[in-house]
């Protein structure tokens, strides 16, 4: 079945996500636009995870817990995983590794928490938009570690990105899918780097701001709405 999706949301716990966005305005929004699965991803945390879930339960929308990890080497990494405990787990790895940076709300944006009813129910205190004490090699084994999936995010990007900083990728890393951005000419882009060829390739909004988030225009083609068989589309390669 064709299930439109978009895996790179973030809420209002990231910094330079707009107030509006809440868990659940993201996924009425997404159910407006006509998304079957999306996943919340923000900045170095899980903590907008749990209410999202809870948000969607009701709703025919598939939620998935995710993280947009930046890596001391300055790369962002999309983690997802398959149970919110697995990702809850791996926040408070996450936690334990940031830099003791406090948020200047001012310049950087307010960092909220919310409940699955939309109500603000704390604030991160620690700046998420920040490298975290840990390697892309770390990253990984951590991940897969807790049965979940790393996608290197937005790669056609000229900053915090795998090629950008690394020049390539790790043929040592277990990478089946890869994220260009929205805006990305893809055929383009691959002609440049005909190697992408072999891999997966997913195109997600990087939403800020609730308008931001992808129209049905990106699907896979999976047997059913479930987080099994979206895990099996992402780590597929290109045969």
């Amino acid at each position: 079945m064709r299930l439109y999706y978009d895996l790179h949301i973030h809420t209002a716990l990231s910094p330079c996500g707009d107030n509006d966005m809440s868990p659940m305005n993201i996924i009425n929004m997404a159910m407006i636009k006509g998304l079957d699965i999306i996943a919340i991803t923000d900045h170095n945390s899980v903590r907008n995870c749990l209410p999202s879930i809870e948000g969607a339960k009701k709703k025919d929308i598939l939620v998935i817990p995710g993280i947009e990890l930046q890596t001391k080497e300055e790369v962002h990494l999309l983690c997802f995983f398959r149970s919110l405990e697995s990702a809850l787990e791996f926040g408070d790895v996450i936690e334990g590794l940031m830099p003791n940076l406090d948020n200047n709300a001012d310049f950087f944006g307010e960092q909220l928490i919310f409940n699955s009813n939309g109500e603000i129910i704390d604030r991160e205190n620690r700046l998420l938009i920040s490298s975290v004490d840990i390697s892309i090699d770390n990253v990984f084994s951590t991940v897969s570690g807790l049965d979940g999936i790393v996608i290197p995010a937005h790669i056609d990007r000229r900053s915090y990105s795998i090629i950008s900083n690394l020049g390539f990728l790790p043929i040592n890393l277990d990478i089946s899918t890869v994220e260009l951005s929205k805006n990305c000419n893809r055929d383009d882009f691959i002609r440049k780097n005909r190697y992408l060829e072999k891999y997966n390739i997913i195109v997600n909004s990087d939403a800020h701001y609730l308008g931001d988030i992808s129209e049905p225009i990106n699907y896979m083609n999976i047997k059913d709405k479930n987080i099994d068989e979206v895990f099996k589309f992402l780590g597929t390669k290109i045969s």
